[in-house]
């Protein structure tokens, strides 16, 4: 068992926070009981992994999507109302974190993604206004487009979008997980040595498909959720570990 804010202090620190412009606020969004036994995680704080935690009586749910987002309703009503209220009725802790996680060297989201699809892993793409969040990195061997598509199906369980940017094989890669199609043009326009032969995200937007066809660089979307299942994974699993935590992990699946 751990005090509350001696968890959230730790994991500000670890995810290195304040440095990040985010879209929602990072750490301890929804306050329950000061002392965390066992912990629940999950992608998204949506009612179903919250009614999970709560059966499973849980201190404190952690995830990569939150709540409070920019330009959101401030209003609690519905959707909102609901699943507060099973945070507050059940005393549950809300730990979110956005950005953080995704960038994080060794528990986020970029990292744990390029790892469990086999790639010799080099680090982030100094690109304006990414914040270090597109990675890239290396195949073992080269292999045609259709042909990663398939390792992607087959280590994230799900298929994904191909726009190939014509015949050329893959070897080396840049990715960025979740909702990152807005990348694309800026990663397929980096040149040499670091010039890259595909681009992997979570979702697609319509620009992506004349990016592909006009600079020759395969683009991948194999889903927002598919590709930020792993950090949030690993992060509880080392809070876990370090606080001598009981922790869950809850797949609540979504194909988007």
């Amino acid at each position: 068992m751990i005090d509350l804010h001696t968890l959230v202090a730790y994991t500000d620190a670890l995810l290195e926070c304040g440095r990040f412009d985010d879209y929602a606020p990072n750490g301890l969004q929804v306050e329950g009981r000061h002392q965390v036994r066992r912990l629940v995680a999950g992608v998204t704080a949506c009612q179903r992994l919250l009614e999970v935690a709560r059966a499973q009586e849980a201190d404190a749910v952690l995830v990569h999507h939150g709540y409070f987002w920019r330009n959101e309703s401030p209003r609690v009503v519905g959707m909102k109302r609901r699943r507060l209220a099973i945070l507050l009725e059940a005393q549950l802790n809300l730990l979110a974190y956005h950005l953080p996680l995704d960038a994080h060297p060794r528990w986020g989201n970029n990292v744990q993604l390029g790892r469990r699809l086999g790639l010799r892993v080099l680090g982030t793409l100094d690109l304006p206004g990414t914040q270090g969040l597109v990675w890239h990195g290396e195949l073992p061997q080269s292999m045609t487009a259709e042909e990663f598509g398939r390792l992607v199906a087959e280590r994230l369980d799900r298929r994904p979008l191909l726009v190939a940017g014509g015949l050329s094989p893959i070897r080396r890669l840049a990715w960025c997980t979740g909702g990152a199609p807005h990348y694309f043009q800026a990663v397929a326009e980096v040149g040499a040595p670091i010039a890259v032969d595909a681009y992997l995200t979570g979702e697609a937007s319509e620009p992506v498909t004349h990016v592909a066809r006009e600079t020759g660089v395969h683009f991948f979307a194999a889903g927002h959720h598919a590709t930020e299942r792993y950090g949030v994974h690993a992060l509880a699993a080392h809070l876990a570990e370090h606080f001598s935590l009981e922790w869950t992990y809850v797949e609540v699946d979504n194909e988007v």
